[in-house]
C-alpha cells in the first residue's frame, strides 16, 4: 500500500512540473480550483485513499510550492515565468502583492515593510507627549497641595510650650523672700549660674545686661534680668549681693537651700553638678541658657551661649512684639 502511494505521489510531482511548463495557459484555470478537489477527483487516488479520507486545503502552501519548484529550476526561467503568470492569475490582492515585490526590485523577493511607520510613529511621540503632560499637571497639582497645608499649618493654632518654669520659693540678694508672684507683669530674662565661676557667668552676664540696655534704647521695653545661683553652699545672700553689683543695677540675685535650688533647676529644666571637687574648692557644670518669660511667667523661648548681646536685644525684641500682637487680637491688656 505504501510502496503504491508512492508511486501515486511521484507520477502526479512529475505530471505536475510537465503542465507547469508546457502548460501554463491551461494553469489559470486550475488556480480557482483547489488543488486538493483536482486530486481527490483522480480515480487511482480515490481506490487507494480511504472513504473518508480528504486533503486538507493548502491554498497557503501554494506559493511556497510555487517558489520551491522556481528556486529548484536549473535556468531560473521556466519557473520565474510560471510564478509571474501564477501572480497575475490571482484575485486583486495577488496582484498587489505582485506589484510590491516588483517595486523592491528583485523579482520572486518578498518585501517587508519597515518596523516602525510614520502612523505608529506619530501615534508613539503623542503617546509620550500625552505622559509628558499629565506628569507635569500631576507634579504641579502636588506642589500647590504642599502648599497649602503648610500655610495652614503656619496659620493654625500653636502646638503648645515647652514645660519650662513653674513657683519657687527663693531669697533675693536682699535677704528677702522670693517667688514667681514677684516677677508678674514684667518681661524677665533668667540665667542659672554661680557666683565662683571663672569665665562663663561673667561672660554672660556682661552680655545680657547689655542686651537690656539695647532693648530699652531701641523698642522701650523694660526687661528684668534674673541670676538664680545653682551653688548654694557658697553662694550666701551677702555674697550674691556683691557679685550682682558688678554687672547691672536692675539684675535681681537669687539664691536658697539646696532643695529650693534643685526645685527650680527642676522647673527650668537646668542641669548643674559639681566637679573638680577638693574640699572647698570646686567647679559647677551647669547649662549655659537665658529663658524669656512673659508677664504671666510664662516660657516664651531661650537664648543660647551662640548669640551675642546684638542678637540677643533683637530676639527679645521681637518676641515681645509678636507676644503683643497677639494679645491685641484678644483684646486683652499689652504690658
Amino acid at each position: 500500500m505504501a510502496s503504491a502511494l508512492s508511486r501515486t505521489v511521484n507520477h502526479l510531482r512529475k505530471a505536475y512540473r510537465f503542465a507547469n511548463s508546457h502548460h501554463v495557459g491551461q494553469f489559470r484555470s486550475l488556480t480557482s480550483v483547489p488543488p486538493s478537489s483536482v486530486l481527490e477527483s483522480l480515480p487511482l487516488f480515490r481506490s487507494i485513499a480511504p472513504l473518508d479520507f480528504r486533503i486538507p486545503p493548502i491554498s497557503i502552501g501554494q506559493r511556497f510550492l510555487f517558489r520551491s519548484i522556481q528556486t529548484a529550476s536549473p535556468a531560473g526561467t521556466v519557473g520565474s515565468e510560471s510564478a509571474k503568470k501564477v501572480e497575475e492569475a490571482k484575485p486583486d490582492g495577488g496582484e498587489k502583492s505582485g506589484g510590491s515585490s516588483e517595486q523592491g526590485g528583485e523579482p520572486g523577493k518578498p518585501v517587508r515593510g519597515g518596523p516602525v511607520s510614520w502612523l505608529s510613529f506619530v501615534l508613539l511621540a503623542l503617546t509620550g507627549a500625552g505622559i509628558i503632560f499629565y506628569y507635569d499637571r500631576e507634579k504641579k497639582k502636588h506642589i500647590e497641595e504642599i502648599n497649602k497645608s503648610s500655610q495652614a499649618v503656619k496659620e493654625g493654632p500653636s502646638a503648645g510650650k515647652a514645660a519650662i518654669g513653674g513657683p519657687f520659693t527663693l531669697v533675693n540678694h536682699e535677704g528677702k523672700k522670693a517667688t514667681e508672684k514677684d516677677f508678674i507683669g514684667k518681661w524677665t530674662v533668667m540665667y542659672f549660674g554661680f557666683t565662683h565661676c571663672p569665665d562663663i557667668c561673667p561672660d554672660e552676664l556682661q552680655k545680657l545686661a547689655s542686651a537690656v540696655e539695647k532693648i530699652k534704647k531701641k523698642a522701650g521695653f523694660e526687661i528684668v534680668p534674673v541670676f538664680i545661683s545653682v551653688d548654694p553652699e557658697r553662694d550666701t545672700v551677702d555674697q550674691v549681693r556683691e557679685y550682682v553689683k558688678e554687672f547691672h543695677p536692675k539684675l535681681v540675685g537669687l539664691t536658697g537651700t539646696p532643695a529650693d535650688i534643685k526645685n527650680v533647676a527642676r522647673s527650668y529644666r537646668v542641669y548643674y553638678m559639681k566637679t573638680d571637687v577638693e574640699d572647698s574648692d570646686y567647679q559647677v557644670d551647669h547649662s549655659i541658657v537665658m529663658y524669656l518669660m512673659g508677664p504671666d511667667m510664662q516660657f516664651v523661648k531661650f537664648f543660647g551661649k551662640n548669640h551675642d548681646d546684638e542678637s540677643l536685644a533683637d530676639g527679645i525684641i521681637k518676641e515681645i512684639k509678636q507676644y503683643q500682637g497677639q494679645q491685641v487680637k484678644k483684646g486683652a491688656p499689652t504690658p
